[in-house]
Order: structure tokens, then C-alpha cells, then sequence
């Protein structure tokens, strides 16, 4: 039950709690950002609103909103709202908080919401103690994770849960977050102004974390506040402004978010990827800064451009595969902070290079006619020589004993026809060859070697 000492209390505490607790809404309506997630039309602003939530994981970066979300929870509901901390949480704690719900359920017809904040930190065996309570609906999960879940948590929780993602938050949400910060009571209560060039840059910084934001501002206006400590506090009446030297005062490297194992990390590697396969040279020394700057091991960024320089480019420059591997050579002899240089020379270069996916399309369509279709006879003139019963095997024409170094023969197994895997594409060194070849099986036409040629053509393999 409050007392006056409760809201004393309460009035400390946030008195001395950051910017960003203090803000934190109580509804929806002050709410920003997400309207994907709970916008008017969605599942979740419903049920929230009508008080009929069910299991939910909320998915979604640091400062995304999740924990607010479960506040806002906690303030509407008549369900009664508890918490376990997935950290320092036990088995033991979570079975009391159980047997509370059930027993509050039973005796009193009400629903107990039990809220997790990082739900991933939660061992297997903590997960699967929350499973019959969720399904027989005893509590209602509220689950909150950085972490994909369907990797992350227990695949029969998901099952009984429904999963919301929630994104960085987009620049005007922050602005009208960071704006609202400014103005209210429980903010900066109008003590201070802000530029548009301040306004600019905390949101830049905080990369679509809205605590991020939020505590840019709080810093920001510590640095602009007067150094004199007898001089007056700001106030509405006499607001002190807030510049952009003061943001970056306050902020003095911008950090960008990046998790080494997580999300982030696979999502950057991508975008990586897939900008030196589009013949993107800024794109990919643009993501590549970005894992470089987040202490991203120089050697996986490193074996990653190998990878592509085969799969994306192979034989339309050949030259890629030697560019790449002289970088994962220079990231071992050299290292950081050297090593960029020769990791954004192979990532250009490969941005740079004529495109071909021949050998990667090539050799998988090779191993699914390998797996899945019928066993496939070596023909005789192409077996091994060295056995009894050789001799019988039939003459192997030698290529080298033809004008154009190539005679018509057939190397496939019966079944396959040339063509069957390798498609050059119409790009670089392997167009180029491709042609070539042509034009030597032209050249070659009907003729025949003598037979003292022929002869010698019938050497082992």
C-alpha cells in the first residue's frame, strides 16, 4: 500500500535516476516510434489496451523500446505485473513466482504477468521450467531479448509465445522523443534549448537507440550548464541553449551498434558480401569500416573475401582468388591497424572484378547428380593404367598430340552431356576462354593424327 513515505520515496528516486529512466512513459500514447509493432491496427497495441495479452518475446536492439513496453504493461494491466532478472534469477525463483500466480489465479481469479528482461540468459533448464506455466496460461510471458530468439530461446517456448520484433527506431521518432525530453516536467522542464545542428547530431549518434538519444541530451546539457557552481541553474525563464560542440563535447566517438556474435553481426557480414557481389567499392568499404571500427576479427573479415572472390567472381577474374589470399596473408604478418589498407584493397578489388557464380552453381549442381542420381562408370580409356587387364581398356586420346591441344572425347560418364554443371558466364577471363575454346574445337575439325601419334597418345593417367 503507498504512503506519503512512498511517494518521497518515489519523488528521490527519480530525482536522481537519468534522463532516460525518468522519461520513460507509462502508455502508449507517449509511446514513440514502432508502428509496426504497435501501431493502431496491431495485435499487440490491442491486446495491450484491452487488457487481453497473451505470451509474447519482444525482439529488437538495445533502446528499440522493449523494456518500456513491458512498463507501459505493468501501469495498464489488472493482471498483477513481476519480474525475474534472467541474470541472477534460478530455477528456484522462478517456480515461487509460479506457485504464487497459480495460487493468486486459483483464490482470486487473477492473472499474474511475468516479465524477463533478457530471456536469452536464461539456461535451458530455466526456459523449460517457464513451459507448462505458459501453456496452461498460469502466467503470461513478457520476454525481452537482443538476441534472435528462434536461436536463443527454447524452441517449445517460442512455440507458445508470439514473437514481436522491434527496430531501431527511425530519425523522426527520436527527434520527437529527444524534443519531448526538452520540454517535459520530468525531463529538462524547459531549462534548456537545443540547436538544430545539437538536435542533428545526437540523433546521428544514436544510431536508432532511443536511450542513446536520450542520454546524449543528459550529457550535453551537464557540458552546456555554467562551470560556475554559484552561478544561477538554468531555468524556463532563463534557458541555456544547447550547441552541437556541446553534443560532441559529450560524445566524443561515435559508436556505432554492432554485436560480435549476434544479429548485427551476420546482418553487417551480409551487407558486406553482397555489395562486392553488386560491384559496390563504397558500399563494401563502408561495411567493412563498420566491422573494423567494432573490433571485428580481421581474419573472418578476411576469409570472407576469399570466399567471394571463388563464388562470386571464380574464373571471370581469376586474379581475385590471388588478390584475396595475399590479404589473408597480410592480416597474419601484418595486423591492425595496417591490415585495413590490404582488406579494403581485396574488397575493392572485388567490387571492381567481372562477376561469375559458374564455379559455385557448377560444383553444386555436380554434388546433387553425385547424391542423388545413378553410380556412374569411369570410362575404360580414362581408368587407371596401372593394373593387370590394362590393355583392354582402349586407347586415351592425348591431347597434346593434337595442333589445337584438343581432341574430341568424351570425359563424362555415360548419362552426362557437356554442359551438365559449368555455365561460363558471358564476363571476363572465362568469356574470354570460353570463345578461345571454341574456336580451337573449330580449328580442330576432322583432323587425325598418324598413327605413330595415336600410339604415343595411349599413356597412363
Amino acid at each position: 500500500m503507498d504512503t506519503l513515505f512512498t511517494h518521497i520515496e518515489t519523488a528521490r528516486r527519480n530525482d536522481n535516476a537519468p534522463l532516460a529512466a525518468r522519461m520513460r512513459p507509462r502508455t502508449l500514447d507517449g509511446y514513440f516510434g514502432q508502428e509496426q509493432a504497435v501501431g493502431p491496427a496491431s495485435w499487440l497495441r490491442r491486446a495491450i489496451e484491452h487488457d487481453t495479452l497473451s505470451s509474447v518475446i519482444l525482439y529488437g536492439p538495445a533502446g528499440t523500446g522493449k523494456t518500456t513496453l513491458a512498463r507501459i504493461v505493468a501501469h495498464t494491466t489488472h493482471a498483477e505485473f513481476v519480474e525475474v532478472s534472467a541474470i541472477t534469477g534460478t530455477v528456484k525463483d522462478l517456480r515461487r513466482e509460479i506457485e504464487s500466480a497459480e495460487s493468486r489465479l486459483l483464490s482470486q481469479g487473477r492473472r499474474t504477468i511475468l516479465f524477463v528482461d533478457e530471456i536469452h540468459r536464461f539456461n535451458r533448464s530455466q526456459q523449460d521450467a517457464l513451459l507448462h506455466a505458459v501453456e496452461d496460461r498460469t502466467v503470461v510471458l513478457v520476454g525481452a531479448t537482443t538476441e534472435n530468439p528462434y536461436f536463443e530461446v527454447n524452441s517449445a517456448l517460442i512455440s507458445r509465445s508470439r514473437v514481436v520484433e522491434l527496430r531501431p527506431l527511425d530519425d523522426e521518432s527520436l527527434r520527437r522523443m529527444v524534443e519531448h525530453a526538452v520540454a517535459a516536467p520530468e525531463g529538462l522542464a524547459g531549462a534548456f534549448t537545443l540547436s538544430g545542428e545539437a538536435e542533428d547530431e545526437i540523433v546521428k549518434l544514436a544510431g536508432g537507440d532511443g536511450r542513446a538519444a536520450l542520454t546524449s541530451l543528459e550529457l550535453a546539457s551537464q557540458m552546456a550548464a555554467p562551470a560556475d557552481p554559484e552561478a544561477p541553474a538554468p531555468s524556463a525563464e532563463d534557458p541555456v541553449t544547447i550547441t552541437a560542440a556541446h553534443v560532441l563535447e559529450a560524445n566524443p566517438r561515435h559508436g556505432l551498434s554492432y554485436d560480435k556474435s549476434g544479429d548485427m553481426h551476420y546482418d553487417i557480414i551480409s551487407a558486406f558480401i553482397k555489395s562486392m557481389r553488386g560491384s559496390d567499392p563504397d558500399a563494401a568499404l563502408y561495411w567493412l569500416a563498420r566491422m573494423l571500427d567494432a573490433g571485428e576479427d580481421p581474419k573472418f573479415i578476411a576469409r570472407r573475401i576469399m570466399i567471394a572472390a571463388s563464388e562470386d567472381i571464380g574464373n571471370a577474374d581469376p586474379q581475385a582468388l590471388l588478390v584475396a589470399e595475399a590479404a589473408f596473408r597480410a592480416v597474419e604478418v601484418i595486423g591492425l591497424p595496417e591490415c585495413r589498407i590490404n582488406l579494403a584493397q581485396a574488397a575493392t578489388y572485388n567490387a571492381l572484378a567481372p562477376k561469375s557464380n559458374a564455379a559455385e552453381a557448377g560444383i553444386d549442381a555436380a554434388l546433387a547428380e553425385v547424391r542423388q542420381g545413378p553410380r556412374r562408370e569411369v570410362p575404360n580409356y580414362l581408368r587407371d593404367r596401372h593394373r593387370p587387364g590394362s590393355d583392354e581398356y582402349g586407347a586415351y586420346l592425348y591431347p597434346h598430340n593434337y595442333p589445337s591441344g584438343w581432341v574430341d572425347q568424351r570425359y563424362l560418364p555415360e548419362g552426362l552431356e557437356r554442359g551438365a554443371f559449368y555455365h561460363p558466364s558471358p564476363r571476363g577471363w572465362e568469356a574470354w576462354r570460353e570463345d578461345a575454346l571454341g574456336r580451337d574445337i573449330a580449328e580442330a575439325g576432322d583432323a587425325a593424327p598418324g598413327a605413330a601419334a595415336a600410339k604415343k597418345g595411349e599413356r597412363a593417367s
